[in-house]
């Protein structure tokens, strides 16, 4: 009955580190911009503008 108890007393301690990493994800604003990334991939590939030769005649 002893391992019971110390079972839920490890569960209870782990689900509360879980959740505090959890909130200060969220107060630390990692999840603030979800769309950003996401579109990020896209663009990669662009030369900038100053470094673009232009093409021989």
């Amino acid at each position: 009955m002893y391992i019971i108890f110390l079972m839920i007393a490890i569960s209870v301690t782990v689900a509360a580190a879980f959740l505090g990493a959890f909130l200060w994800a969220v107060r630390s604003g990692q999840y603030d911009d979800d769309y950003t990334p996401a579109v990020r991939m896209l663009f990669d590939n662009e030369i900038p503008a100053k470094n673009r030769k232009k093409p021989k005649e």
